[in-house]
């Protein structure tokens, strides 16, 4: 049965390690596309529905789905902390609409009931919860800029920017450590229950960039926790990956304001060293906008193979 409603967002647990996912009710989930144009699940009819397209013929042909490449969590995951689909808040930026359908890579079934987490920065590269950390504003760079790009990144960055010791657990792409939030701003972040399909819709605003990472979302898929009237409780993590946005499309927004007032040097795609360099197996997204007025908005859609039995924490 299809999901929706809007969730009661519960107060901020202090106890982050504990999974809680308000239930919903039933009803059709639907997300508005660019121009008003309401899609179902993926993006029906368009390229973003591809993937999923590709999962059902793969299923009914005997073969099925790649996994989608696991990657670093890096230090900025909040647990389960606001269970809504629309993320934006008070952000400012491109509208962003983004469908992932998670399916098990072995059956191509859907995975059902799932909680699925979502998190990225701002325009200006920074991350709620921890303003203290990467403050953007202005046209310089964030100041003390997120650090999950991998170590070994160059560390040329633009005059007045702090270059002192990172948040303790270091750079994510070595698999560092989880950095406890310095406040309790939760925009560009949320978390929902995927429909019987597997999918689900969130909205958001097209992410920025900050020094060492190309333009991502984080992203994590819980599995087999206990739905009950209070929420959703236990399971595990099966999939800790990112999503990735073509170059063409990231181009396109350093014209467009908040876009625009960022100065940091941007990682491109390619030399991005989370990125696997694989397409859509490696979390490239697909696209589907006005290339002559992207700031009007931005679809994106993903099918997620994953292994449901597996735990994968990132």
């Amino acid at each position: 049965m299809t999901e929706q409603g809007t969730a009661h967002e519960p107060k901020h647990k202090q106890d982050l390690t504990r999974r809680k996912v308000v239930a919903v009710g039933a009803g059709a989930v639907v997300a508005v596309g660019v121009g008003g144009t309401v899609a179902t699940g993926a993006f029906a009819g368009d390229t973003g529905a591809a993937d999923a397209t590709a999962a059902t013929a793969s299923s009914s042909a005997g073969a099925c789905y790649k996994l989608t490449s696991e990657t670093v969590e890096g230090p900025y995951y909040i647990d389960a902390d606001k269970i809504r689909q629309d993320i934006t808040e008070d952000q400012e930026g491109i509208p962003l609409t983004l469908t992932l359908k998670v399916i098990d890579a072995d059956t191509c079934k859907p995975v059902r009931n799932a909680a699925v987490d979502v998190w990225h920065c701002t325009a200006l590269g920074v991350y709620s919860g921890y303003e203290s950390v990467g403050n953007g504003g202005g046209g310089g760079a964030p100041s003390g800029a997120p650090t999950d790009a991998p170590s070994g990144t160059p560390t040329d960055v633009p005059s007045g920017t702090p270059t002192g010791e990172p948040p303790s657990g270091g750079p994510g792409g070595g698999g560092g450590g989880h950095v406890e939030p310095t406040d309790d701003e939760r925009y560009l972040r949320g978390t929902w229950k995927t429909d019987k399909h597997g999918t689900v819709t969130f909205t958001s605003v097209f992410p920025g960039w900050y020094q060492g990472r190309c333009v991502h979302i984080h992203v994590k898929v819980h599995v087999d926790g206990a739905w009950t009237d209070a929420g959703y409780e236990g399971g595990h993590t099966c999939h800790t990956g990112q999503l990735f946005f073509a170059e063409e499309a990231v181009l396109r927004t350093e014209d467009v304001a908040p876009y625009s007032a960022n100065a940091v040097t941007r990682t491109t795609l390619t030399e991005d060293t989370i990125y696997p360099q694989n397409g859509a197996e490696g979390g490239l997204l697909t696209l589907k906008y006005n290339k002559n007025r992207i700031s009007k908005g931005v679809r994106a859609a993903l099918t997620l193979g994953v292994t449901p039995d597996e735990t994968h924490e990132g």
